[in-house]
Parts: structure tokens; sequence; C-alpha cells
């Protein structure tokens, strides 16, 4: 007659399964089976794939789970992260005159655009030199700012934005240039 050393002694530390005169021991999933045979061991899940989390995959008993860093939430899929819109959410700490603008992981708040002498400013981002000015002469008509998120990841080189010149001003000419921030030369025109 078999004896059934599962429910005898039951020797495995997770699931026993009786043999016709002997047992095997299995392990629940998230365990792996030692070389002993009986003994169960966490599987370490985060070592198998690195695509298992788009951000960190934290290794637990019998399981895993992934975190994202500070400024995203982890999606429905348990697995992706996405950006946290802190202005459409209105968390943030800007105050009424500076606007917020969002930028991957976190948020800027973008002081008002102060027009410089000679200039005066039409609205929140244009600001105009009038051709009645002497100090206008040689100064471009108006200068308009524009603020755009550039997302990491982009494949290069590709095109961020186009600007094009009018025919509306008679004699006036066209100068293209960028004026600052290009120390690293990370940026060109064409």
């Amino acid at each position: 007659i078999d004896v059934n050393e599962c429910t005898s002694e039951n020797p495995c530390t997770q699931t026993c399964v009786n043999t016709y005169g002997s047992f095997l021991c299995r392990c629940e999933p998230g365990y792996e089976l030692e070389a002993d045979g009986v003994n169960c061991s966490d599987m370490d899940e985060c070592s198998f794939s690195e695509f298992l989390c788009q951000h960190e995959c934290v290794n637990g008993p019998g399981s895993y789970y992934c975190i994202c860093p500070s400024g995203y939430n982890l999606l429905d899929d348990s697995r992706s992260c996405q950006d946290i819109n802190e202005c459409e959410n209105r968390n943030f700490t800007c105050t009424s005159q500076q606007t917020c603008f969002n930028i991957p992981g976190e948020y800027k708040c973008l002081d008002p655009v102060r027009c410089e002498d000679p200039y005066i400013q039409i609205n929140e981002n244009r600001c105009m030199c009038p051709a009645e000015n002497i100090g206008c002469r040689d100064q471009p008509f108006t200068i308009l700012y524009r603020v755009m998120d550039m997302v990491s990841g982009r494949s290069v080189p590709s095109d961020i934005f186009q600007m094009q010149a009018t025919t509306r001003y008679p004699g006036a000419y066209y100068i293209f240039q960028i004026k600052s921030g290009n120390e690293g030369r990370e940026f060109y025109m064409r």
C-alpha cells in the first residue's frame, strides 16, 4: 500500500504531490525549487528582463512590482509610467503673474515677458519696436516669445519648429540666427 508522504509528514516547504512509492515537491508561482528538491526560494523576476517595467522593477516574495520616478504615475498595466501634468491638475506653486509650464517629471514657473526699451509690449508674448522711434531703426520690428517642450528620446536630427519670412513689409530684410543657448552646438538652422 502506497504511503502518502504528503499527509503524514509533508516534507515540502510549499506544495507536496504524492506519487506511487514517493512524492514530488512543487513551488508556488514566483518561486523555484531548489536543488534539494524540497525547498522553494524566491525567483527574482527583475533579473530575467530589463523590459518588465518602464522605469524600475522591485523584486518581492514570489512576485515583483514596478515603480515610477517622482512626477510620474504608474498606469493600469502596472508597468508603464505617465508624466503627471501639474499645470493641468493645478498642483503647482506659480504666482498669478507666472505661467505654469509642464516638463517631464515636474513643472517650471515662467515669468511674464518683459519688453526692453525701445520695445513696447503688445500682448503677453509679443514686443514691438514702433517705426517712429529712432532707436528702432536697426532693430527687428517685433519679437515674439514662444515656449515649447522638447521630449527627450526623439530621433535626431529632426525639425523642432519652422519660421517663415513675410512679404508684408516691402524693403524689409530678414536675418535668422540662434542668438544664445547653443554653446554646446546641439542646434542648427537650415
